[in-house]
């Protein structure tokens, strides 16, 4: 098992003193205006319920602080004319790196979610001892783009499976070549390499992060995000907040039995291996069907795909796929009550569209007496979601208010 210092980035406690109430009120502001754009203290106050005074207070400190800037005047509206308070971009800086099985992505992020440089490699499986060296030289040639702005970098968020050594046989990696992710703490590691606090969450959690903070998360509060990588995997963001489990492990779709997976043969044979998601839906498969049609694997996360000399293979692939995903979603809704599944990849933007109507189609079929069907939302952030999210885990650890409840609804708002 990898000891890869999983903790969920959310769970903080916060004190009743002074300061610590002072200090919350200050990020329920901070996470307002995330959640709604640049706003006038007079909204900021009704979104949050603080009173006038204790708003104006918190967005002066902040201004001073470098976390928000004053925008020009809106006029022409009944009243005064009113002053935006909106972030500040340069306010604070975040390192996402994200430890795939077919890629490392570093990225540097500003305060309002800019990506401001980024960097990848490309590998056909992730080894320990090639990878770290590598991602000296990475982080080297971000701080040279960051320059000055490193001064304002307030920590690194970490997404990478849990279990970066399981699966080497999909993979085709070496026997040895990936054991040693069994003694390595990643978060560890690279807390040592940058000097700066390290947070860490499974990759598909970090991106279902990146979607609840940027994307489909601002207008609905329970869902299951899907992401369709090398792996297929998920998160879980349940009233408004991303929920990671006890183990760090939740969403993770792609270890859901498939319909008729381990079933006897019929004749009284042995039973047959068991089936997960991951082995129908994950683009590793798609890859590997590519591959044996003579296509290059890396046709399956692009435009390729979609070819008219490929896309046979790629229906064979959503053939497969759709309805094992179908399957795994009505068992997700009659536990969880979703409003709605966002479905994202590191895809061709029209596959993961055709991945959501062939779903839907599917789901049409079953019977859904007893539950409310979700809706299917397409994700927003795309490939690089998992890099992302991992920016985002120092922005919630620093900026985020513990308990977000205490904002009123956009449309309880007026917004």
């Amino acid at each position: 098992m990898d000891t890869t210092g999983a903790r969920s980035p959310l769970k903080r406690t916060v004190g009743s003193n002074q300061v610590g109430m002072r200090q919350f009120n200050e990020r329920i502001v901070l996470q307002a205006i995330r959640l709604h754009g640049p706003l006038a203290k007079a909204d900021v106050g009704r979104l949050t319920r603080l009173s006038m005074q204790t708003v104006s207070m918190i967005v002066d400190r902040l201004i001073d602080d470098g976390l928000l800037a004053r925008q020009p005047r809106v006029r022409g509206r009944i009243g005064q004319p009113s002053v935006p308070i909106a972030l500040r971009p340069e306010g604070a800086y975040t390192i996402g790196i994200k430890v795939g099985r077919r890629s490392l992505d570093v990225l540097a992020m500003d305060f309002v979610g800019h990506v401001c440089s980024r960097d990848v490699l490309e590998y056909a499986y992730p080894d320990p001892r090639v990878l770290f060296p590598a991602l000296e030289v990475k982080l080297a040639r971000l701080n040279e783009t960051l320059g000055e702005r490193t001064r304002q970098v307030v920590g690194v968020g970490v997404a990478a499976p849990l279990w970066l050594g399981g699966w080497r046989d999909f993979l085709g990696a070496p026997p040895d070549a990936l054991d040693a992710w069994h003694d390595i703490d990643i978060r560890a590691r690279i807390a040592a390499m940058t000097g700066l606090p390290v947070e860490f969450a499974k990759d598909t959690t970090a991106a279902c992060a990146a979607e609840l903070v940027m994307g489909q998360g601002r207008g609905i509060h329970n869902f299951l995000y899907l992401f369709v990588g090398t792996f297929i995997g998920g998160g879980m963001v349940i009233d408004g907040r991303l929920h990671s489990g006890p183990h760090d492990n939740a969403g993770a779709v792609g270890s859901i039995p498939v319909a008729g997976a381990g079933r006897n043969d019929g004749q009284g044979g042995a039973k047959q291996p068991t089936r997960q998601l991951l082995h129908a839906a994950s683009g590793f498969v798609l890859e590997q069907l590519l591959s044996d049609a003579g296509a290059p694997a890396a046709a399956a996360h692009d435009h390729r795909a979609l070819s008219p000399e490929w896309w046979r293979v790629t229906e064979q692939w959503l053939d497969t796929a759709c309805p094992a995903i179908a399957g795994a979603l009505i068992n997700a809704t009659a536990l969880l009550d979703l409003e709605a599944v966002v479905i994202d990849g590191e895809l061709d933007r029209q596959l993961v569209r055709e991945i959501i109507r062939r779903t839907e189609r599917v789901l049409d079929g079953f019977v859904w007496e007893g539950m409310v069907r979700p809706q299917l939302l397409e994700g927003t952030i795309g490939a690089d979601a998992r890099a992302m999210g991992g920016a985002i885990l120092p922005l919630y650890a620093h900026f985020a208010p513990v308990h977000e409840l205490f904002l009123k609804p956009a449309t309880e708002a007026g917004y």
